[in-house]
């Protein structure tokens, strides 16, 4: 027997899952959110303590937008929550001229007229000695930019969503849904619901939720490395966010902590993963991937290893998000496949998503982001 549950379910109660339950919640919606594991957990995509935000987006400079949004979003849940969820360190983007993290950055800054300042070789190893920069090199920094503290964002927008009216159901992962003639029914091991409308912002679980975006989406493994450096913890705790492109990917990383140590960690080695198999141990092999890399580049850093974590990304074939309805049901909305670049977007995506439920569009200039341009390439 099912139950009228809400006017709008949501799937996944992590990043863009506990964002969109907020924004529905708040605009006076009925919501009832599921998530497969217990609340606080770390099993998904956003553990880790910690997420870069930044303006001069190298993907692509139709992000632009979405992440000035975002930023307001974040400083407006801050007020509301009454908590320090984003640091504004200022961002650095370097690697070889020809580099698309360097050029894509500079495209999108100068596109939407964001303050930015380039750097040569020379300037770099000036202000950045800590880094071995090559010759020829040349970099972006901008000032908008830091670092946001995912687990407790989360926890934030789950606690606003519940004091609007949301239900936030833990440990109790959707088995299945179906289309009804009014909306959805949504089935758990405790029932069966029914909604006008349903949110897919389960992550690396999106592919059995939605199976025919399965083919568009592959779930990676991707290991977080915290180190002790070697000496000058003061100067690694005055860095900016940074990413460095290298021939064969690139690597990011944040200012020293005390608590944890300097977090680093490669993009995308490629290790493909089954979201409820996922090793997530950290291995020998796992750290001398990232520690090879300090030692060529940043080598002060090449210290003791404090703490190591196992995150997963969603990624789709072409490195962008999906937003949009599902193209067999107009009534689900899609909010998920953030290939390692996502939960920056997380607060914005969360107003996306309950535009698309409550009014069927958005003013947000998502169209780059259409399940129309999977299923056309």
């Amino acid at each position: 027997m099912s139950t009228t549950a809400a006017d709008v379910i949501v799937a996944g109660l992590g990043a863009h899952g506990s964002a969109t339950a907020f924004a529905l919640a708040s605009r006076g919606a009925s919501v009832l959110g599921f998530d497969r594991f217990a609340r606080g957990h770390t099993l998904g995509s956003s553990g880790g303590l910690s997420r870069i935000i930044r303006l001069s987006y190298y993907e692509h400079p139709d992000y632009v937008p979405l992440l000035r949004r975002a930023w307001e979003l974040w400083r407006a849940l801050e007020r509301s929550s009454g908590e320090t969820l984003l640091h504004q360190t200022g961002g650095l983007y370097a690697g070889p001229p020809w580099g698309e993290l360097v050029n894509g950055a500079r495209a999108s800054a100068q596109t939407h007229e964001l303050p930015h300042e380039m750097l040569d070789a020379a300037t770099l190893r000036m202000r950045y000695p800590l880094f071995e920069w090559p010759d020829r090199w040349i970099g972006l920094f901008e000032q908008q930019a830091g670092w946001l503290e995912p687990e407790r964002c989360i926890e934030a927008h789950v606690r606003l969503a519940e004091r609007a009216g949301a239900t936030l159901c833990f440990a109790e992962p959707i088995e299945r849904w179906e289309s009804t003639i009014d909306g959805v029914r949504v089935s758990t091991r405790a029932g069966t619901y029914d909604a006008r409308h349903l949110v897919l912002a389960a992550g690396a679980w999106i592919p059995r939720l939605a199976p025919s975006f399965a083919p568009e989406l592959s779930v990676e493994r991707n290991v977080l490395l915290w180190f002790e450096p070697r000496a000058e913890r003061e100067a690694f705790a005055r860095l900016p966010v940074y990413i460095v492109q290298e021939p064969e990917r690139m690597f990011y990383g944040f200012p020293y902590e005390e608590a944890h140590g300097l977090k680093v960690a490669g993009l995308h080695f490629g290790d493909q993963a089954d979201p409820d198999t996922v090793d997530r141990e950290v291995s020998g092999e796992d750290e001398e991937r990232v520690r090879s890399w300090l030692r060529r580049r940043m080598p002060l850093a090449d210290g003791e290893r404090r703490e190591a974590k196992v995150c997963m990304y969603t990624n789709t074939t072409d490195g962008h998000f999906i937003i949009d309805f599902l193209p067999e049901d107009s009534n689900v909305v899609i909010a998920s496949a953030c290939s390692g670049h996502g939960f920056k977007f997380s607060s914005v995506v969360g107003e996306i998503a309950a535009d698309l439920a409550l009014d069927g569009e958005t003013q947000h200039a998502i169209e780059f982001l259409s399940a129309a341009r999977l299923e056309s390439g």
